[in-house]
C-alpha cells in the first residue's frame, strides 16, 4: 500500500497540487462583483416584511394606513389580502401541503406561529422606503403562551398552536380536540429487541438541535 501511495505521489496532475488563480477573486475583495441583489431593473420594487415580535399570538388588530400613504410605497399587504386557500391538500413536489396552513405561514393570520413569523409585506421604490413604511404600521397582539420545547409541546396540557390540526394515524383522525401532533408514524424493520441483547456494546446518545434550513445563494 505504501508502495501504491509512493507511486501515486509522484505523479504529475494538472489541478492536485497546484494554486490556481481564483478568476473571480479580484473582483470579489475589490468589490466589483455583481449579485443578484446589485440588479437593478427598470420598474423594480423592492419589498420588506415585518415580523412578529412574539412567539405566539393572536393578531387582533394591523392598521397599514400610515404605511400606505407613505412616499415612494406602492402596495401594504396582510393576510387578508391573498386569496382564499381554504382547507385543501396540494401536491408541491416535495410532498403534500395544506394550503390554508400554507397561506397562514407566508403572512400570519390570524396568529403568529413563532417569532419572527411575516405579519405584512411592503412594496416601495427601495429597500430603505419599505424598512421605513413597515415601522409605520401598528399590529395589535394578544400574546398566548409559546411552546418552546418538542417533549412539551406533545403533552395533553401544551398550549395548541393549530386549532385545526387533529392527530392523524393510519390514515384516519383520531384525536378529538386540536393537537401540537399532527401525525404518528410506526416504522418497524426486524428484531430490534434481539439485537440490542447479542450487541456487544449498545450506544445511548440523546440529540438536540434547531430548526435549520439551507440557504440558497444561486
Amino acid at each position: 500500500m505504501a508502495t501504491a501511495q509512493s507511486k501515486a505521489t509522484k505523479g504529475k496532475y494538472n489541478v492536485i497540487g497546484t494554486r490556481p488563480i481564483r478568476h473571480d477573486g479580484a473582483d470579489k475583495v475589490t468589490g466589483r462583483a455583481q449579485y443578484g441583489a446589485d440588479v437593478k431593473l427598470s420598474g423594480l420594487l423592492s419589498a420588506y416584511m415585518l415580523r412578529s415580535p412574539h412567539a405566539h399570538a393572536k393578531i387582533k388588530s394591523i392598521d397599514t394606513t400610515a404605511a400606505e400613504a407613505y412616499p415612494g410605497v406602492h402596495a401594504v399587504v396582510t393576510n387578508a389580502d391573498l386569496p382564499p386557500a381554504h382547507d385543501r391538500i396540494a401536491e408541491l413536489g416535495e410532498g403534500a401541503v395544506n394550503m390554508a396552513h400554507l397561506s397562514c405561514n407566508v403572512l400570519a393570520g390570524p396568529k403568529v406561529l413563532y417569532k419572527g413569523h411575516a405579519v405584512a409585506a411592503v412594496a416601495a421604490d427601495n429597500v430603505h422606503i419599505a424598512q421605513e413604511a413597515a415601522r409605520l404600521i401598528r399590529v395589535e397582539y394578544e400574546p398566548l403562551p409559546p411552546v418552546l420545547d418538542v417533549r412539551k409541546a406533545m403533552e395533553d396540557d401544551a398550549p395548541v398552536l393549530n386549532d385545526d390540526v387533529r392527530t392523524e394515524e393510519f390514515g384516519e383522525i383520531i384525536g378529538k380536540k386540536p393537537s401540537n401532533v399532527a401525525k404518528r408514524l410506526f416504522f418497524e424493520q426486524g428484531d430490534p429487541d434481539k439485537a440490542f441483547e447479542e450487541a456487544a456494546v449498545v450506544v445511548e446518545r440523546e440529540f438536540h438541535t434547531a430548526t435549520v434550513h439551507q440557504g440558497y445563494i444561486e
